[in-house]
C-alpha cells in the first residue's frame, strides 16, 4: 500500500471512530517517552557543552553505565570551575558552567497534547537547569537561534527521584538571561532539549559552588496530568 493511500485510510479509519464515539482512541495516551538512557546508542543523540569553549576550564562527560541488576542509565557528571585560562581570546564574564543538549530532532515533536516533563534522576543536592528549544517564532527575524525556555530542577542527593515540571513553569530566555515579556511556550514545534548546571544560582537550599557534580539519568517523558 503506498504512503499516500496509508495516510488516506488512517484519516477514514479516525473519522470512522470518531463517529461512532469511540473518542478514548482519538485521545494521546497519558505519557511520552521522549529520552531513555537504556543504551549506549543514546549517547549519539547528545552533545556536551561548557565554558571551555570560551575559556573557561569546567569539564563534563556523559556516559551510559550498567547497574548490577542488568539496568543501564546515563551519568552527565564534570567538574566546574570558576577560573578562567590566561591568554584567552574570550572576554567572559563568568564561568562555572556545563550542559548535555540533545541534537535536534528529525523535524520536531509535538507535545501540544501534554502540560508536564518528567525525569527520573539520581542526584547530588544540586540545582540544575532544564531546557526545551522550539522553533524560533519569539526571537527578532533573521535570528538562527532557537527559542530557549528554561526551569530549575532540584535533584535531591542518594535516591531515585523523579521530577516533575509543568510546562507552565518553563521561562523564555536568550543566551542564559530571562526574557522580560508575557510569552508563551509553542509545544506542538519542540526542535530539542538540555540539562545544565551552574556553579552559581539555583534554588535556595541547594548545594551550589565550584566542584564536582554527577546526575544520574533514567529517561525523559512527556504527561498529560489535567
Amino acid at each position: 500500500m503506498s504512503r499516500l493511500r496509508r495516510l488516506f485510510q488512517a484519516s477514514v479509519d479516525a473519522t470512522k471512530r470518531a463517529i461512532s464515539g469511540n473518542l478514548d482512541e482519538l485521545m494521546p495516551p497519558p505519557e511520552r517517552p521522549i529520552f531513555s538512557f537504556n543504551s549506549k546508542q543514546e549517547l549519539s543523540k547528545w552533545h556536551l557543552y561548557s565554558d571551555s569553549e570560551f575559556g573557561g576550564l569546567s569539564s563534563a562527560s556523559l556516559q551510559i553505565t550498567e547497574s548490577e541488576n542488568g539496568g543501564t542509565s546515563g551519568i552527565f557528571s564534570g567538574n566546574l570551575s570558576l577560573d578562567v585560562c590566561e591568554g584567552s581570546k574570550w572576554n567572559i564574564t563568568r564561568s562555572g558552567f556545563c550542559g548535555m543538549r540533545s541534537k535536534k530532532f528529525d523535524g520536531f515533536i509535538d507535545l501540544d497534547s501534554y502540560d508536564t516533563i518528567a525525569m527520573k534522576l539520581k542526584g547530588d543536592g544540586r540545582s540544575y537547569i532544564s531546557t526545551i528549544y522550539t522553533e524560533n517564532w519569539v526571537n527578532s527575524p533573521g535570528q538562527m537561534e532557537d527559542n530557549s525556555w528554561q526551569a530549575f530542577v532540584y535533584v535531591p542527593e542518594g535516591n531515585w527521584y523523579i521530577t516533575k515540571i509543568p510546562l507552565a513553569r518553563y521561562l523564555p530566555t536568550w543566551r542564559g538571561n530571562v526574557i522580560d515579556a508575557q510569552m508563551e511556550m509553542n509545544p506542538s514545534r519542540v526542535l530539542g532539549m538540555s540539562l545544565s548546571v551552574n556553579a552559581e544560582g539555583g534554588v535556595p537550599g541547594a548545594r551550589s559552588g565550584p566542584g564536582d557534580f554527577r546526575v544520574e539519568l533514567d529517561w525523559i517523558k512527556a504527561l498529560r496530568t489535567e
